[in-house]
């Protein structure tokens, strides 16, 4: 184009020189109209702006209209093959006795099918019985003949549905009879003819090992659940509002119980450990301790404890010992209050109290007397073994506490020996008691209570 113009000589318009214009000088831009957008009305909600007007502002529809399209559009299948064929044709159920005919559409090639809900008309098989077999089986002196074959056609016609045959029961003419008297008459006649012979109404369970067992009607227990229902059907509102706080407190009591057996198991496990101390000072030959003896620390913070929130104003005892040795009284076996079924062998476990060092030392004597760990658990041997093992946790307590006293003893010997050097401490076994309850006092204290003309005082 700018080479026409100059052979023409026709002045060219003065350009701007850019960079765009050096790489597309040649093309024009092309200007597309662009619809002016509508404004929307001042105070109009904008949902109600985009019903009037669309982006095409076309009017919106009179009528609801789906013009989109969908994911995938669906396609009519048409075959070449000939659609079945349905006819108004007519059919009995086979379930009535009056032979009623209605009518319904169904295809033309199941005209000649049986009615298909048909099926479902299950009926029961209800025991027949001859003359003969009645006169010599099921003779009854609370049931006559007539009653029996009445109630046998009743449970015919109703398909043993025994408060229907309860309701439609002739008084007329035979006494009142409840529904348990009706069930257990009709279960007695089919127990006594299935034992005479196989029939489908036998009311026989075969049990997994191929044993077959006759269904037995317990007529007073059925009598017993329905009085009950009856009575808790018939509570007051004061009655239901006295069983649950009954069940509260029966809550609180149990959590109460566990909290003693909880406590009462870390005293055993708090004495097992004290116990065990100074028994091992004395077998590996150490030194005399220069404080009181663990057990009675351990005691007296427990009883500190246990004692601050029960009784706040009474006094503790000052007899510390005398606490510990009163928690010797052997094993406290919990009693069984699982629920369901539970076997009398778990009785005579060990509580989760009792130390593993302790059980070992249980099971060493029961086989030093020839006793076997886990006889046989009827309820006397259960009984009798569980006081024995609690007999030998008392007397392996006892045992250690002696130990313990005597390695006490044996210190404060020694201790005398050192501060009076050529003299020996001599205590008559009547103060051995004096000499325990005096364990945390200085040996110039242990040597006034003691106090012998033979022993000077310090």
């Amino acid at each position: 184009m700018a080479d026409i113009r100059d052979i023409l000589d026709i002045e060219q318009p003065t350009q701007e020189i850019t960079r765009d214009s050096i790489i597309h000088g040649d093309k024009v831009k092309k200007k597309y109209a662009t619809a002016k957008a509508v404004k929307r009305p001042e105070g109009m909600h904008r949902e109600v702006f985009a019903l009037l007007y669309n982006d095409n502002k076309e009017l919106p529809p009179l009528l609801p209209t789906d013009t989109g399209k969908a994911y995938k559009e669906k396609k009519a299948k048409l075959g070449m093959r000939k659609v079945r064929k349905w006819v108004w044709a007519p059919f009995t159920n086979p379930a009535r006795k009056d032979h009623a005919v209605f009518y319904h559409w169904k295809r033309a090639a199941d005209e000649a099918k049986e009615y298909p809900f048909a099926q479902f008309n299950k009926q029961v098989s209800i025991p027949t019985y001859s003359e003969s077999e009645y006169n010599q089986y099921l003779k009854c002196e609370d049931w006559s003949q007539a009653e029996t074959d009445h109630l046998m056609d009743l449970c015919q016609r109703f398909d043993l549905r025994f408060i229907v045959i309860h309701d439609r029961w002739d008084r007329a003419a035979f006494r009142d009879r409840s529904v348990e008297d009706l069930k257990e008459r009709y279960y007695n006649i089919s127990a006594i003819l299935s034992k005479l012979k196989t029939n489908p109404w036998s009311n026989t369970i075969t049990t997994p090992g191929g044993e077959k067992r006759i269904y037995q009607y317990d007529a007073e227990h059925e009598r017993k659940r329905k009085e009950q229902l009856q009575r808790l059907f018939e509570r007051t509102q004061e009655q239901i509002e006295e069983e649950q706080m009954l069940l509260t407190e029966l809550k609180k009591i149990e959590a109460r119980k566990r909290e003693r057996e909880r406590k009462t198991q870390d005293l055993q496990k708090l004495i097992s450990r004290a116990d065990s101390a100074p028994t091992s000072q004395l077998n590996n030959g150490e030194g005399a301790p220069s404080t009181p003896t663990a057990a009675a620390n351990l005691a007296r913070r427990h009883d500190k404890k246990f004692h601050k929130k029960k009784l706040p104003t009474q006094q503790r005892p000052a007899r510390v010992v005398e606490n510990v040795t009163v928690e010797w009284s052997g094993i406290r076996f919990p009693e069984s209050r699982g629920a369901g079924v539970w076997l009398r062998s778990q009785r005579m476990k060990l509580p989760p109290g009792v130390g593993q060092r302790k059980t070992k030392a249980i099971e060493q004597e029961l086989r030093q007397l020839n006793i076997e760990l886990a006889p046989t658990p009827t309820e006397d041997i259960c009984k009798h073994f569980n006081e024995l093992r609690s007999d030998l946790a008392l007397s392996i307590d006892l045992k250690n506490a002696l130990a313990s006293y005597e390695f006490e003893l044996q210190a404060l010997r020694h201790q005398y020996e050192a501060v009076n050097p050529g003299k020996t401490l001599v205590i008559p076994a009547s103060l051995c008691s004096t000499v325990a309850e005096a364990d945390t006092k200085p040996v110039g204290e242990i040597i006034d209570v003691v106090g012998s003309p033979s022993m000077p005082n310090n």
